[in-house]
């Protein structure tokens, strides 16, 4: 198991979905896991320490499991099946230890509230991390430096732009 905190929530431009990326804490690996607006809501409002009206529905499993005599111990996104993460949360009650089955975002805004760990499977990290890219990692560039970087995937592009006779423009604004 792998230990993660929440490193960001970011929003989708191209649909109502966000995305929590989670950070390995031993490594520069990055998982992201889409999740749903309410969701989102649900562990930012948490994060950012914003008290509801009223519980929600993470603080009412939160505190229903603390009135039974349990507490959270941590919740595991355990596998990845056809694009789908699936989750535990791993409660102790009585010295025994219960796995409930979970999506990944409503144990992600369980975790926030109890203060648990996140962990997630080797296996799903192996399959599913990111690492930052080379040329983000690089230093910033000076005010007024201009960094052109050319991996091959806007060739097509380029040669397009590069064929483009621009001096006619000149002519036709004289016009």
């Amino acid at each position: 198991m792998i230990e993660v905190i929440i490193d960001s929530i970011r929003v989708s431009l191209m649909s109502q979905h966000r995305i929590v990326i989670l950070k390995d804490t031993s490594s520069d690996r990055y998982l992201p896991i889409w999740i749903g607006p309410c969701e989102a809501d649900a562990i930012t409002i948490e994060l950012q320490e914003v008290p509801p009206q009223r519980p929600l529905t993470h603080d009412l499993l939160k505190a229903t499991i603390r009135e039974f005599g349990g507490r959270i111990a941590h919740i595991l996104i355990n596998d990845l099946r056809n694009d789908v993460y699936y989750a535990r949360i791993v409660v102790e009650v009585n010295g025994k230890q219960i796995d409930i089955d979970s999506r990944p975002s409503d144990a992600i805004a369980l975790a926030v509230r109890a203060k648990s760990p996140i962990f997630v499977s080797d296996l799903v990290m192996e399959r599913a991390a990111i690492r930052p890219d080379e040329d983000m990692e690089k230093e910033p560039l000076a005010k007024g430096e201009d960094e052109v970087v050319d991996d091959g995937r806007l060739s097509a592009f380029k040669d397009f732009v590069n064929s483009l006779d621009l001096d006619d423009l000149d002519d036709e604004d004289d016009k």
